[in-house]
This record gives structure tokens, sequence and C-alpha cells, in this order.
């Protein structure tokens, strides 16, 4: 084993661009944590957002950016007896995704299905999280309810395409092109909307409402939320939070509900305990399998970030090892 590792390291908060590899040396184990050779890491918007110095979470710089990755366990602390090196396993972490190593601890661990590959199961924590959150413990979702899903064809919005269609909801997906919304059609949409579209607002009530987007999608889409619905923010991928006014929540007597899958589990571990368990649950019944988009060598960190701001993704973005 050599004294170093690579990653992609933010030396100055920017542009993508300011990515740039490095050896960093590794660090010695303490006790409870676990080295993992990382296979694959998973592209997120929050991502894009801490490079830039705009996400709430601010690690000091320099530091290494990616909140997911799978790799395979290759050496564990003191105090670690659930997990033993060789184990595949997917991490769920606040940061160092960007690398060919990261350290963990227990419960940041997931098991790896066997028939996934490393970039599926790379792609699948976030997103996962993120969903299960707003839709169960933050949403509230039923079956036979109207879920309309904002944002449809990435990740994020994928995952709470096929989460929601698990629950017995009827998903509506809003998704800016044709391959969007096929993708949103194959998670389990039983409708898929072009966002351009005249009046679409006007055809359904949704009892609740996933928007990971923000932006001026939400005033057309406010329209669409059933009288005492739930909207779930979850994001601004469309660039600006939303302001709406409150006469919109009183009219309809509405819900807007913030959504942060990490914060919840770090602010209550019962909660962190509830998630970490219907995540492993889920996985070890092999469902909702990521949907793909297109994969980057790790050193290609910064023209993934592009592809993402440039919301060109369809599907998740992975980084792979090599």
């Amino acid at each position: 084993m050599t004294a170093t590792y690579r990653a992609m390291l933010c030396r100055r908060l920017g542009p993508p661009d300011v990515l740039e590899p490095a050896d960093l040396p590794r660090p010695a184990l303490r006790p409870g944590e676990l080295r993992i050779a990382v296979q694959a890491a998973g592209v997120n918007f929050p991502d894009l957002l801490q490079v830039a110095g705009d996400y709430q979470h601010k690690p000091p710089l320099p530091f290494v950016p990616g909140f997911e990755a799978a790799g395979e366990i290759i050496e564990t602390g003191a105090a670690v007896s659930d997990w033993q090196p060789g184990q595949a396993v997917i991490v769920r972490t606040r940061g160092g995704g960007y690398a060919d190593e990261i350290v963990a601890t227990a419960d940041m661990l997931l098991p790896k299905p066997a028939a996934w590959s490393w970039a599926e199961a790379a792609a699948f924590p976030v997103a996962a999280a993120t969903a299960w959150v707003a839709l169960v413990p933050r949403g509230r979702l039923t079956a036979g309810e109207t879920l309309l899903v904002l944002g449809a064809g990435g990740g994020t919005g994928l995952a709470a395409v096929a989460l929601g269609h698990r629950l017995g909801a009827q998903v509506v997906a809003v998704a800016s092109s044709p391959e969007k919304r096929a993708a949103a059609q194959a998670a389990g949409a039983v409708r898929c909307i072009d966002p351009a579209e005249a009046g679409w607002e006007n055809t359904l009530q949704a009892d609740a409402v996933f928007d990971p987007v923000g932006g001026a999608l939400f005033a057309t889409a406010w329209k669409a939320l059933a009288p005492g619905g739930r909207w779930l923010v979850v994001g601004f991928a469309g660039g600006t939070p939303p302001r709406p006014p409150a006469n919109r929540l009183l009219l309809k007597q509405a819900e807007l509900i913030g959504v942060r899958a990490g914060e919840q589990g770090r602010r209550d571990p019962a909660a962190g305990q509830r998630l970490q368990a219907a995540l492993t649950e889920i996985l070890v019944g092999g469902e909702m399998r990521p949907q793909l988009g297109e994969t980057y060598r790790l050193a290609q960190a910064a023209a993934a970030l592009q592809a993402l701001a440039g919301r060109r993704a369809v599907g998740k973005l992975v980084l792979r090892r090599r």
C-alpha cells in the first residue's frame, strides 16, 4: 500500500474546472474507521454547488468533493466488527468521493447488490435517500395519491419516480426532453409532461409535488397542486429559489415542506437509522436500480459537473476510477 492516493481536489471555489488531480497523503485509520478502494463515484448537483461555494455545507479548503461512492473495503481499523476487507460496499458521505480511496465509518456503508455494477451502486444512495426522506417521512405519500415529480429526468427525479411508483402512487413526471421523459416512463411514471406544453398545469391535481428544480417552473406547477397538497422543496437546479406568496399557501391550505435528507439523520439519529434500514431493504430487494447517464473518468470530474450544470444529463452521471 502506497503512502498516497489520487483525488480531485478543490483548492479554490469557482466553476468546475477549479478541480485538479492531486496525490494526497493516506491518513491512518482511527478506531471504527474503514478504508475503501473507490471504483465509482456519483455526481450530484450539490457537488457543483459545493465547488462554487454555494452549498449549505462548506468544508474548509482544500477539499475533495463527492457525497457517494462504491468500492471494496481494503482495510479496517480497531473496533470494526460487522464489515471485512474484500466486501463490496456503497458509501454515503459528506465529501471525499472523487478519489481512488475514501475513509468511512460503518454507519456510512450499505451493502452493494452483487448484480449491480460499480457505477449503478455509486449512483444509488444520494438520490434514493433524498427521495425516501421526501416522500415517506416528510411527504407522507400513500398508495393511490397523485405525485407530481419535477425535473424527473435527472438522477434524483428518477429516484422519486421509482419510489413513488413503488409506494403505489400515480406518478406524473415533468421533464424537458423526449429522452428524459422516456427515462421517467421507464421508472414508473404513468404520464410524462413537457414543461413547455401550454396549459398542462390545468390538467391534474397532485396530492404531492417533488420539486428539485425551483426557479420559474414553480409558478406554473403550483397550479397543479391539489387543495391540501404537500409541496416538497428538495433543491433549486433551476437556478433560483422560488418565493411563494403566503396567500397561495392559505388559499390552497397547502403545506410547503423542506427536505434535507442528510441533515435529518444528523439531527435525529433514530431517523437516520430508519433511513439506513429503508435503503438497505431496497438494496436487498434489488429495487430502484439507477438509470445511468454518461460515465466519466475520475480525471474528467469537471466535465461531468459541467454537463450537470448545463442540464444535459439523462439519468445519473458517474465517475469511474480509471
